[in-house]
């Protein structure tokens, strides 16, 4: 059974930074690709961004573009997201996900393994 561990979540003040790790077990990691999406209070959940499996391309929802970074490291299953200049509706539980396949992609469905969520709360 596959397992997703985020951690990195908090308090921070609009304009800092954070950075969310997920942990991955498995020996499969580096075969497909991984995402995170947020769910804000009352919303539903929503693509942030994405990372295929080999870590060349990645892919951003228009309102993170340029603030946040995707990252992976396969040699120890973790997927990254660095989170700067961090804005009140950033609020939200993060999930990491791990896709069907090793292509980016960007609907919820695609993603076939989920983890707990990391809660990012960011105060004006």
């Amino acid at each position: 059974q596959v397992q997703l561990v985020e951690s990195g979540g908090g308090l921070v003040q609009a304009g800092g930074s954070l950075r969310l790790s997920c942990a991955v077990s498995g020996r499969t990691f580096s075969k497909y690709a991984m995402g995170w999406f947020r769910q804000a209070p009352g919303k539903e959940r929503e693509f942030v961004a994405a990372i295929e499996r080999t870590g060349i391309t990645t892919h951003y929802t228009d309102s993170v573009k340029g603030r946040f970074t995707i990252s992976r490291d396969n040699a120890k299953n973790m997927v990254y997201l660095q989170m700067n200049s961090l804005k009140p509706e950033d609020t939200a539980v993060y999930y990491c996900a791990r896709g069907v396949s090793g292509l980016v992609r960007a609907t919820a469905a695609d993603y076939n393994y989920w983890g707990q969520g990391t809660q990012v709360t960011v105060s004006s």
